[in-house]
C-alpha cells in the first residue's frame, strides 16, 4: 500500500463511527454488502458491491478522500481521489 498526501491529512485519532450498519441503506429497506468508514467524519456507509454505492455517493457528496472498511480482519483504507490504496 502506498502513501497519498491525503492520509497526512486526517484527523488523528480516527473519528469514531457514526452508526453501526449504513443509515441510508437502513431507510431505504436494502441491503448492503459491506461497510466502509470515512475517515474524515466517521460516516458508515455501504460498498461498491453493495446496490446503492453510499460510501462512494458521501465522497462525492462531502469531497472527504479516504475510507477504511470496517470488516473483521481486514485492514485497508482507500483514497477515492488518488484511486489508490493507502
Amino acid at each position: 500500500m502506498s502513501e497519498c498526501p491525503h492520509v497526512a491529512e486526517l484527523p488523528r485519532p480516527e473519528p469514531a463511527p457514526l452508526s453501526d450498519t449504513c443509515p441510508e441503506c437502513r431507510a431505504a429497506g436494502t441491503h448492503y454488502v459491506q461497510l466502509r468508514l470515512c475517515l474524515v467524519c466517521g460516516y458508515v456507509g455501504c460498498c461498491d458491491s453493495s446496490p446503492m454505492r453510499h460510501s462512494t455517493a458521501h465522497h462525492k457528496h462531502t469531497g472527504h478522500p479516504v475510507m477504511r472498511t470496517m470488516e473483521p480482519g481486514e485492514n485497508w483504507r482507500w483514497c477515492f481521489v488518488d484511486n489508490l490504496l493507502v
